[in-house]
């Protein structure tokens, strides 16, 4: 752009803002046709977006439904108030929820507006912002400009150091705990002084609040602040400090907010201190998509819009260009039945197609594979698997559909976290398994050696590699010598022996106890499950929730070596990332996206609606998983499959089930139910009640296990069985000896021990040790000392300053 058609410099930091002038207008309006908007900009929006985009003062909310054009909206919004002079770049505030989100809203803008919307330093997420904004005024809030961001590792550090200032058992009172408490306090813009006595009850017996300050006043010691703080410490700094909010009134003139329905008090709040003097801000939102309030989001944010700002101009846009009618019809339906709501009714242009499909299956196992042999049916019809969704309530339901497309040889990818057998949980569980069958797997034993935490730190780790490279042992047999030597400070020798005895009884249990029984106790007794169960973080219950899957997947294979062979199969799949893949995901990691085709399975009562939900909230946790349905069949552009099973395993146990309540809640002349269970106990209001049975034969080697079993126990009125696999008379699925290394260090000759039927014998090979009573020695830790002791390869030595220890032989070297 030439100098002289250039639009005026914009104010500088801390500059206050004034008004377009009307030449400068002209100026903007003067601009070369290459550097401004195409002149039918415009031009590709219906009435209703047209609308949004050109009411451009005092409120106004956007009710954007799903696929209705809500980022094109936003994005030509902003071009518009460039376009027309009405603002500088400089002087509009666009928030959204992701980087991702703000990127995009970046590159569209440049698109639209050439160099002249280039330049927008306040669009982004609220804590991007928000820590702009913080850096500009840090010393008005106790921190300087150059303050830390803490990440989560750092936060819980910090706060592990300020319970046990206080003298709190942080085992009793773990600093997750409190991190999730100031997180949510944080949420809603409450200082230490704003907690409600009730909520600081909660913790540590009523001194949470004193926690939280210790832990704000550390923050500013260190000139740090955590990621709510961005918002919180923001608040503070306008609330304490009028004149630095009114510049920021001043500065700028308008202001759009992405996502509003996800908005938590905070940001509310913050938003509301900077809207009220020009009140030239338009939110976009969709009530009917505010499906986060377990992370502190308010619905009540949206609804109440035009309260928080009398007058507002609410615009709904209600076409939309993604799905068929069938598939929108059906999601209106359903959204229809929540009371709390603004209302809108989403319609299409597009063909009606397919109805909305409902199947039912006997279990969970055979919904995974209709699901397999629906998506091999489109593949073979030519559909790109990258446009095939199944989208999940819980992460666990997930493990039965991976396992059943690695079979198919369907490639797939998990969005929003890991494969079921990736995920961390899973991988440690899996780790016991192959170290409680296999000892000398030694990345499984390092893997787990001190997970749980068992004071076994990366000391006791190297300890244990040294002695296993100079005995050519694996670490677990290692482990064994270690804990009958001096090696070790007490403390971790304990744990370490603890640990091995444990191994012993599960090795043991093995050739008697069902191995799918063995894993649970494994998981119980090492401590692995109570860990999850008293951490408090947001994810801790669905991590619990996947052991349980682990566990119950196990009986569908006759042994535990079986079972390790077929996960190894199974992580063996790798992905290619130019392939085409099935997108696996759970409902909420699926807002947002788009498929061709969407399976929806798990649709029944307990799983979705979640019974967590319906008890912690009620009514309103029953809207909030009902908007969740909306989300997950919005997604759909051509066709939607729900499924439900009869018979689910819920917890270890099976469970008759119930179709969900969603599915009844459906229009009839928008869904086409393919099959179902003949009948449902306790549902007889259900319009599933008195079809035709399941037309397929379910006979896999589960189930015929399973009815085996169940006859069995008729027979038998004394045997208590809970159904699953069984599992082979050796019990070890070992074919034989296995001889580990030859050689000891140094030459020396020694064999190691034998590895026999996975077991290590730790037994002493009856070589004599090549030193004598008598004989001087040197130890890397102990210094000099001499022999007293022989007892195969450990030496008891009188060391000249330790004193006496007990060591191994591979430890020391003969001090001439």
């Amino acid at each position: 752009m030439s100098r002289a058609h250039a639009l005026p410099t914009p104010p500088e930091a801390g500059e206050s803002v004034r008004p377009l002038t009307i030449s400068e207008r002209a100026r903007a309006a003067a601009v070369p046709a290459d550097h401004r908007p195409a002149t039918d900009y415009l031009s590709g929006l219906n009435a209703e977006q047209r609308q949004a985009v050109e009411t451009t003062e005092g409120p106004v909310l956007v009710l954007a439904g799903a696929g209705t054009g809500k980022t094109r909206v936003l994005t030509t919004r902003i071009a518009h108030l460039i376009a027309t002079g009405l603002a500088w770049p400089s002087g509009i505030l666009a928030v959204t929820f992701t980087n991702k989100a703000a990127r995009e809203m970046k590159e569209r803008v440049a698109h639209l507006v050439g160099p002249a919307g280039e330049g927008m330093p306040w669009l982004g997420t609220f804590h991007a912002i928000g820590t702009k904004i913080l850096r500009r005024h840090a010393e008005l809030v106790g921190l300087r400009s150059d303050f830390t961001i803490l990440g989560v590792d750092d936060q819980l550090r910090l706060l592990k150091q300020v319970i046990t200032a206080e003298n709190i058992d942080e085992k009793r009172w773990p600093a997750r705990q409190l991190a999730s408490f100031i997180d949510g306090w944080k949420n809603r813009g409450l200082t230490p002084k704003d907690v409600p006595p009730g909520e600081a009850a909660a913790f540590a017996n009523g001194r949470g609040t004193g926690l939280y300050q210790a832990y704000q006043d550390r923050l500013k010691t260190l000139n740090a602040v955590d990621f709510g703080d961005l918002l919180l410490e923001c608040l503070r700094l306008w609330r304490e400090n009028p004149d630095v909010l009114e510049q920021y009134q001043q500065r700028f003139r308008y202001m759009l907010v992405d996502e509003y329905q996800d908005t938590n008090v905070a940001q509310y709040l913050w938003l509301r201190l900077l809207a009220q003097a020009r009140k030239n801000v338009c939110c976009v939102g969709d009530d009917d998509q505010s499906i986060y309030g377990w992370r502190g989001a308010e619905v009540d944010n949206i609804l109440r819009f035009d309260h928080d700002f009398p007058g507002a101009v609410v615009i709904r846009l209600e076409r939309n260009y993604r799905s068929t009618a069938h598939i929108l019809s059906a999601a209106s339906g359903l959204i229809a039945k929540n009371k709390d709501r603004l209302g809108k009714t989403l319609r299409t242009d597009d063909e009606p197609g397919e109805r909305v499909s409902v199947t039912g299956a006997w279990d969970s196992e055979e919904e995974a594979r209709q699901i397999g042999e629906e998506i091999e049916a489109l593949h073979s019809r030519k559909e790109n698997l990258s446009e095939v969704a199944v989208l999940v309530r819980i992460s666990a339901q997930m493990r039965e559909i991976e396992d059943r497309f690695v079979t198919l040889g369907l490639p797939y990818r998990v969005i929003g976290g890991p494969r079921f057998y990736e995920r961390a949980e899973i991988r440690d569980a899996l780790a016991y398994l192959r170290a409680t069958a296999q000892p000398a797997d030694d990345l499984a034993f390092e893997r787990i050696v001190n997970t749980p935490k068992r004071g076994l730190g990366d000391a006791a780790v190297a300890l244990l590699h040294a002695h296993a490279r100079r005995a050519r042992v694996p670490l677990m047999q290692a482990a064994r010598y270690l804990v009958e030597s001096d090696e070790m400070k007490p403390a971790p020798r304990r744990s370490l022996r603890s640990l091995m005895a444990q191994f012993d009884r599960w090795r043991t249990a093995m050739e008697k106890t069902p191995h799918h029984e063995l894993a649970q106790t494994i998981l119980e007794e090492s401590g692995y499950t109570d860990m999850w169960a008293k951490e408090k973080s947001a994810d801790a219950q669905g991590r619990l929730e996947n052991l349980k899957e682990l566990v119950r997947s196990m009986e569908e294979f006759p042994d535990l070596p079986a079972f390790l062979e077929h996960i190894s199969l199974v992580m063996d799949a790798n992905e290619d990332g130019d392939q085409e893949r099935v997108s696996l995901m759970t409902l909420h990691a699926a807002k947002g996206l788009e498929f061709e085709t969407v399976f929806l399975p798990g649709w029944e009562e307990g799983l979705f609606p979640s019974q967590r939900a319906l008890d912690e909230n009620g009514r309103a946790g029953l809207e909030e998983e009902r908007r969740l349905a909306h989300v997950g069949l919005t997604r759909a552009k051509r066709r939607a499959h729900i499924y439900f099973a009869s018979n689910r395993r819920i917890h270890g146990l099976w469970n008759a089930t119930i179709p969900s309540r969603f599915i009844d809640e459906l229009p009839e002349e928008n869904v086409e139910v393919r099959e179902a269970p003949a009948a449902y106990s306790g549902r007889t209001a259900s319009r599933f009640e008195g079809m035709t049975p399941f037309a397929s034969s379910y006979q896999t080697p589960g189930w015929q296990r399973a009815q085996a079993r169940a006859a069995e126990a008729a027979r038998d009125p004394d045997n208590d069985w809970r159904g699953g696999g069984g599992f082979s008379e050796n019990g070890s699925g070992f074919a034989g000896p296995f001889q580990a290394g030859r050689r000891g260090p140094g030459g020396r000759g020694r064999p190691s021990p034998q590895l026999i039927e996975g077991e290590v014998l730790a037994k002493s090979t009856g070589s004599p040790s090549p030193y004598e009573i008598g004989a001087r020695v040197l130890h890397l830790k102990f210094g000099p000392g001499t022999v007293a002791a022989i007892d195969g390869n450990k030496l008891t030595v009188d060391f000249d300053k330790a004193g006496r220890k007990m060591v191994l032989d591979s430890f020391v070297d003969a001090n001439g």
